[in-house]
Parts: structure tokens; C-alpha cells; sequence
């Protein structure tokens, strides 16, 4: 069970990564086309990159179930953990709706914006962390 765990835990490092940086090529995407530089690299990029990160997030949910199943975990941290996964999966579903409006040439959101959109992942995971190793409750 160690093995699935610890292939979890290496999906979901790479998820998050996926879901840190994709913000961040929407923000070189918009100030690169207002700057009048070919962001059409950009694309490609935040495209692939999207692809990959949905392969991982679906590895991660996939062996967290499994986890779930073999380990039994019960309490309120876990419900609460899986709130937040939640929350986690419609930010990568909101990223998905950024990335069509970048392949379709519609993005329209300022860098400023996409760099405080960056900052949302980050305060859902604190709480998975939390819950996972601390378990409050």
C-alpha cells in the first residue's frame, strides 16, 4: 500500500505543478499580445501543459481512491480534505475555460489578474496539507 501511496503522492506533486503554472503562461500570454510579441508558442505550451496535468490529476484522484478504499479512512478531516479536492478539481476545469479562450484568441483578463489567479491553488492545497497531516479534527 506504501508503493500506491507513495505514486500519489508523486501524481499529485505533478498536478500541482501543472495547476501553478498554467496561470502563469496566461499571464506571459496576455502582457506578450499586448506587448505585440507571437505568443503562439504560449499556446501550444499551456495546451500540452493542460493535458499533462489532467493525466496526473487523474492518477492522483484514481490511487486516492484506492487509498481510500485499502486504508478505510474515516473522520472529519477526510470530508473536509475532500472539499477541498473539489474545490481543487473546478479551479482545473476554470483553467480549462482560460485555456479555450486563449486558443480561440478571447482572453481578455489583465497579467495583474492572472497573477492573483495564481494565488487561488495555493489557498486551497494549504488546507489539503493541513487536513492530511495534521487532521484537526
Amino acid at each position: 500500500m506504501l508503493w500506491y501511496k507513495m505514486l500519489h503522492i508523486l501524481a499529485m506533486t505533478s498536478w500541482m505543478a501543472g495547476i501553478f503554472y498554467l496561470p502563469r503562461i496566461f499571464v506571459h500570454y496576455v502582457e506578450g499580445r499586448e506587448a505585440g510579441q507571437d505568443v503562439a508558442r504560449l499556446e501550444i505550451m499551456a495546451r500540452k501543459l493542460y493535458g499533462f496535468m489532467t493525466i496526473m490529476a487523474v492518477f492522483t484522484l484514481g490511487l486516492g481512491l484506492w487509498l481510500w478504499l485499502g486504508y478505510s479512512f474515516s473522520g472529519g478531516w477526510l470530508h473536509a480534505k475532500l472539499l477541498f479536492v473539489a474545490l481543487l478539481i473546478g479551479f482545473h476545469f476554470w483553467c480549462r475555460a482560460y485555456l479555450q479562450q486563449m486558443q480561440r484568441g478571447e482572453l481578455s483578463r489583465s497579467g495583474r489578474y492572472f497573477r492573483l489567479y495564481n494565488e487561488l491553488p495555493l489557498l486551497i492545497f494549504i488546507p489539503i496539507l493541513i487536513f492530511v497531516v495534521v487532521k484537526p479534527f
